[in-house]
């Protein structure tokens, strides 16, 4: 170990994370005195000094390791402050309020698959639970009978994705959940059996017969198998998997079995019967030799299945840390693994072996030498067929193996022994070379992550990257990137982003050298936000550096946000208007409406004309208010006298009608707008004319166009106001014509039409009299017309009253190709050919010409 503790491990608090994390240790101070204080430190797993710190806050009673490696302090009035791997302070959370009048007795930090756990229990001897700090909901469990202060010894136990805690008080357990208390009953079956039949002789005629009857008693215990001897139980274990429990009683016996306390696996005398200082589980993944290590002060006991156990003596104060697959076991001097040999390297390394992958090792061990056993050893191996399973065996034990130069040798043999193989497989033993090469490096000194393979297998590649940049190890996270091939936006562009966010963080560089050499570092690697960095940035307070950050940052959607964020409104606004997003130029617009006076808000549009019209647009559909006063602002009376108009239309009450009419006509003579002034004023007069109709014959003519209300005139034989009307608004003469030829067709007033005829010459013709009058079925009076016709609409006017003879004629008359041509069309072979002759020898003629 790398740290020099001058008293070791006495007198400290200590806690280590699991695989291969970080050492935490809490050291009372060597002089006790009021204004001394304890300190607090971490340590890498091979000493490293990575924090020290003097604890100032409150009394700990617990430290502990989350799943991120966040280090946990859990103080006797229940508040848990977090700290990260180099000592910063994160955050802190209470377990609740009835914890501080209580203190809490003990705590213990345990990880489920919710993340990471806290459990306490108060001097009220009440149970409070939070199986996931990172989304805290405490659960206070349910009283204890009978429990006074701590319990002799309890555990969490995460089963069925439920957490309970496990208690013992003296002999009795007890399973906490949510809802209930539940003892685990002891039951008692009593049996009888006859034992023997006593005659006794008490007189020559009397005899007494007594039956002995044996009362046994058997008592049937949960756990099954708990030794009759114990009276109380005074420590317990769980496995690193939860799947498996033991128990220490007074009497010195270690009961194993599962968590559920159905099954036992073993007991063992330990032939100790002082409580032990630890206990903890041994267990490799799938193996079938479970065991349990117990250490006191200076002995460490080893018990397994069998009666038998293996006992180490410790040279100084340690303490023991579960992993996946073993126990470590860390003193002040040294930091070592405790684990089941591996199946495969007890095959390869056991004095005599015969197995497969000892004889492949010995064979290459002889081929290096040159000699001709390595011969003999391969053909002995290939008699047995057994060649694939040496290279599997020496593949797989290189893995278990920690010193490099004996993994070295085991995959030379095996890739000795793969030469004399046609179809194996290469994967296992390329994946082994690399996880191997991979496993030295974070296993250096400097790096300080003492994994195995299974534990490696078990985090994934992805964990690890995590771990080195949390670390801050960051060359030598992207190299394992590199080297492994991940996709970049997982690997290399991941581990920069973080390099990036933590120098942004370095307060002694200026602004313009960090962002430089962030610009430059991470160039165009993929899958990298620089918003996210910016974003660390101004929450450190360098709202330039982050601004010089978003410069880099291509999608102005990841800019604008932060921008808001930062009260750079303005800047914002700009960004949102180059990328050409109206979405997000209404969403800056509307931020700065919120959080700007209207006055401020009003002229910073006026600096941003697609901003400006934007924001019309959306006025113009939601605020009418607002759009005025944008008018106003910008004294656009063009705009204004529009409004005006538009306004007008909603009102139903014809003087505030006609007010918002003159505003108009006002603006418009502003803008010097004289055609729209002019027309506005003429609006005003036809609703007052509107309003004088409606007032003298009850007609419903306000609100009606000037030729909507020439047509109801016309209609309803007001003839005289509809010629004034005409006069006074000087409507064209074909547009009245038209409007007065149709409203006399539509009441079938033919009289009046004759009579419209004759007053004077039409200026629009006398085909639309023919036309009208066919429109509403009168061929009738349509032929009265049809003389008016000018000659080249006369064609059309007999075709239009069905008059093929006088079409033909006037056709032939005008010796025109094309209208003879289209009263050809309209013949019918049948009936008319005498005249389709005639047209024939027409268009004949009129084509020589």
């Amino acid at each position: 170990m790398g740290w020099s503790l001058r008293d070791g491990l006495k007198e400290c608090l200590v806690a280590a994370a699991p695989y291969g994390g970080p050492i935490a240790l809490l050291r009372q101070p060597q002089r006790p005195s009021s204004s001394a204080r304890p300190q607090l430190e971490i340590y890498s797993s091979s000493g490293a000094n990575m924090a020290s710190f003097p604890w100032k806050s409150g009394p700990v009673r617990q430290l502990g390791w989350t799943v991120c490696d966040d280090l946990l302090c859990i103080q006797e009035d229940g508040t848990v402050l977090i700290y990260d791997l180099f000592g910063a302070f994160k955050r802190h959370f209470s377990m609740g309020n009835e914890v501080v009048q209580n203190q809490v007795l003990e705590a213990k930090v345990f990880h489920s698959p919710y993340g990471t756990g806290v459990a306490i229990v108060t001097g009220a001897s009440r149970f409070t639970l939070a199986t996931n700090i990172d989304d805290l909901k405490l659960r206070r469990l349910p009283e204890v009978p009978g429990l006074q202060g701590a319990p002799s010894c309890w555990v969490v136990l995460t089963q069925d994705r439920q957490t309970k805690v496990l208690l013992a008080n003296g002999v009795d357990l007890y399973i906490l959940d949510n809802t209930s208390c539940t003892p685990v009953v002891r039951q008692t079956q009593t049996t009888y059996s006859l034992l023997c039949l006593i005659i006794l002789a008490l007189s020559p005629l009397t005899v007494c017969v007594c039956v002995c009857v044996c009362v046994c008693v058997c008592v049937l215990q949960t756990p099954p198998g708990l030794s009759p001897q114990a009276c109380s139980i005074v420590n317990m274990a769980v496995s690193f998997s939860y799947k498996y429990l033991a128990l220490f009683t007074d009497s010195g016996h270690l009961w194993m079995g599962s968590a559920n306390l159905k099954d036992k696996l073993s007991e063992v005398d330990t032939k100790v019967r002082t409580p032990p200082k630890q206990m903890v589980w041994c267990r490799r993944p799938k193996s079938q030799q479970p065991s349990v290590v117990i250490m006191w002060d200076r002995l460490l006991l080893v018990a397994g299945e069998c009666t038998d156990t293996i006992q180490y003596t410790l040279d100084e104060e340690s303490v023991c840390v579960a992993e996946l697959d073993g126990v470590r076991i860390i003193g002040g001097s040294r930091h070592e693994l405790l684990q089941e040999v591996p199946s495969a390297c007890q095959d390869i390394f056991k004095i005599a072996s015969m197995a497969p992958g000892a004889l492949l090792l010995e064979a290459h061990k002889e081929y290096e030498k040159s000699s001709q056993k390595a011969d003999e050893y391969l053909r002995e191996i290939k008699e047995q067929s057994v060649l694939g399973e040496a290279v599997r065996q020496c593949v797989e034990a290189a893995g278990y193996e920690h010193e490099p130069e004996t993994q070295k040798t085991l995959l030379r043999a095996a890739s000795f022994g793969k030469c004399f193989l046609s179809n194996y497989p290469p994967e296992p033993f390329v994946s082994m070379c690399r996880d191997l090469k991979v496993l030295n490096s974070v296993r250096e000194y400097t790096v300080g992550i003492p994994l195995t393979h299974t534990q490696y297998k078990q985090m994934t590649v992805q964990v690890l990257i995590d771990r080195l940049v949390y670390r801050k190890l960051y060359p030598l996270a992207i190299e394992i990137c590199r080297y492994l091939k991940t996709p970049e936006y997982q690997g290399v562009s991941r581990v920069l982003k973080h390099w990036a966010c933590c120098k942004v963080q370095q307060k002694e560089e200026p602004d313009e050298s960090i962002a430089h050499a962030v610009s430059v570092k991470l160039g165009e690697a993929a899958g990298i936000s620089y918003s996210e960095i910016a974003a660390r940035a101004y929450e450190c307070g360098r709202t330039e550096l982050a601004i010089k950050l978003l410069e880099f940052e291509p999608r102005s959607g990841e800019q604008v946000p932060l921008l808001l964020k930062m009260k750079r409104s303005q800047l914002a606004l700009s960004k949102a208007i180059e990328s050409g997003d109206t979405d997000l130029v209404y969403t800056v617009v509307t931020y700065l409406k919120n959080e700007m006076n209207r006055g401020d808000f009003f002229m910073t549009l006026r600096n941003q004309p697609v901003a400006l019209s934007l924001y019309r647009q959306f006025c113009k559909h939601q605020e009418q208010d607002t759009l005025k006063d944008l008018f106003n602002q910008d004294d656009d009376h063009q705009e204004l006298g529009n409004f005006y108009v538009k306004a007008s239309y909603k009102e139903k009450k014809l003087e505030a009608r006609l007010s918002l009419l003159q505003s108009a006509v006002d603006e418009y003579n502003k803008a010097k707008n004289e055609f729209a002034a002019k027309a506005t004023e003429e609006e005003k007069k036809l609703l007052r004319f509107q309003r004088r109709l409606d007032e003298e014959k009850g007609e419903a003519l306000l609100g009606l166009s000037l030729q909507e209300t020439l047509h109801a005139l016309l209609t309803s034989n007001f003839h005289k106001q509809a010629e004034q009307l005409y006069r006074d608004f000087r409507v064209p003469d074909k547009r009245y014509w038209w409007l007065k030829l149709t409203a006399l067709a539509e009441k079938d007033d033919w009289e009046e039409m004759e009579k419209f005829a004759k007053s004077k010459k039409s200026p629009i013709g006398y085909l639309p009299f023919v036309e009208v009058c066919v429109k509403q079925h009168n061929k009738y009076e349509a032929k009265k017309y049809v003389s008016k016709v000018t000659p080249e609409q006369k064609v059309k006017a007999h075709l239009a009253i069905g008059d093929l003879e006088g079409a033909a004629e006037a056709a032939i008359e005008r010796r025109s190709e094309g209208e003879i041509s289209t009263v050809l069309s309209r013949c019918s072979p049948t009936t008319d050919r005498a005249l389709l002759e005639r047209l024939n020898r027409a268009r004949s003629t009129a084509a020589k010409k």
